[in-house]
């Protein structure tokens, strides 16, 4: 039995919510700082050479976003571990790549890459005039045991819930107003060059707003340290894929209300101007958005939750797969498909499933939508029973 990720629900001012994040996900919050600090010793970085790093790095966070800092502190106060090691967990590769050449002398290996498929489904191509958005999360074996569902209930904002690793602010999700976001892992020959704002805070602020206009401004204008690919929907049917550079952004729009991106750049643009580095670390990537845009595409105008997750259980070419097994990555570090997650933000439901390609049970979890996507849900559902 592979045990379902938990629900945090939080509420309150930034450092309370934090708080009450920390203290009641501080089993799986220590069970992955634990994880990543032996990784980080074996790099040669005590937790002394960490708080520096960290140091260092805050000044940017600050400057995007003062409150997640505070968010930051309460978690670890919550849970009982240094403020350093949650900052870490929530820009990572920032901070490592961003050291100073002294420190980046001694780090040994690189950050190991992330995989993941996302899709996007359009209202007219589903059965229930309902977009779906959802993912395959491809990254460490071990955080299958360190993830959590996290709702957060806000007085300055729209609710949100987010799928991400204990102790960081957001990956993927959806908000009350029925914007969504996933992820993708993507690399060019311009990465880590800049200062740039860690990804997985852009994310949390494209939850954040209630705007579509502010959210995916978020994404494309925020100054990034390296690539990343955002896929941004709205419930009402519109849904945007950003092909990141730490630069300049590129923009894939869906065809027949069809968007399936993997890990690595397909805008002709960007491929006219960057090189693409990605494909060296994730080869898979190249043939996994095929298969499951080809997967779906029979389906269009009836496709459902379970037509979604028979394309992304898909395992051909196993175990280099659209669902990936645990296995050994070029790195010889154990991947696997860590989550599949799926969401439909006009009704507030969130599915998902860890470690997909060993178990299919899906845990559902519920977020309070407001009145117009209410008014949307009952419109759509009185157009599937006609």
């Amino acid at each position: 039995m592979v045990e379902p990720f938990p629900l945090i629900e939080i509420s309150g001012p930034p450092r309370e919510r934090g708080r009450q994040y920390g203290q009641k996900a501080a089993g799986r919050i220590k069970k992955g700082t634990t994880h990543y600090f032996a990784q980080l010793k074996e790099l040669s970085l005590d937790a002394k050479g960490v708080a520096a790093l960290v140091r260092d790095y805050l000044p940017v966070i600050e400057a995007f976003e003062p409150s997640y800092i505070e968010e930051m502190r309460g978690i670890a106060e919550g849970a009982d571990v240094p403020f350093e090691d949650i900052v870490l967990l929530n820009a990572r590769t920032e901070i490592i790549k961003l050291a100073n050449p002294a420190i980046r002398a001694r780090l040994k290996t690189p950050e190991d890459p992330d995989g993941c498929t996302g899709v996007v489904v359009l209202p007219q191509a589903t059965a229930d005039g309902r977009l779906i958005h959802a993912q395959n999360w491809d990254w460490k074996r071990e955080c299958a045991e360190t993830a959590v569902v996290l709702k957060v209930r806000r007085d300055d904002g729209p609710d949100l819930m987010t799928f991400t690793e204990a102790g960081a602010l957001g990956r993927c999700g959806f908000n009350a107003v029925g914007i969504a976001i996933t992820a993708n892992y993507l690399e060019s020959d311009r990465d880590y060059r800049q200062v740039g704002v860690p990804l997985a805070l852009i994310r949390r602020k494209v939850l954040e707003n209630e705007h579509l206009a502010l959210a995916m401004r978020a994404v494309y204008c925020t100054k990034k340290s390296a690539a990343n690919n955002m896929i941004v929907s709205h419930r009402e049917g519109v849904a945007i894929d950003f092909e990141c550079a730490p630069d300049e952004t590129f923009q894939v729009h869906p065809q027949n209300g069809l968007l399936v991106h993997a890990n690595h750049f397909v805008s002709p643009v960007a491929l006219g101007k960057l090189k693409d580095t990605g494909p060296f670390n994730t080869p898979d990537s190249l043939y996994r958005d095929i298969r499951v845009r080809d997967l779906l595409q029979p389906h269009i105008g009836s496709i459902t939750f379970d037509t979604v997750k028979s394309a992304l259980f898909d395992e051909f070419a196993y175990p280099w797969s659209v669902c990936r097994p645990p296995r050994r990555n070029l790195s010889n570090n154990l991947s696997a498909t860590v989550a599949m997650i799926l969401m439909e933000p006009a009704s507030g439901l969130m599915q998902v499933a860890p470690l997909p390609a060993l178990n299919r049970e899906f845990t559902s979890y519920r977020l309070e939508i407001d009145e117009i996507g209410r008014a949307a849900f009952e419109r759509s559902a009185a157009a599937g029973a006609a």
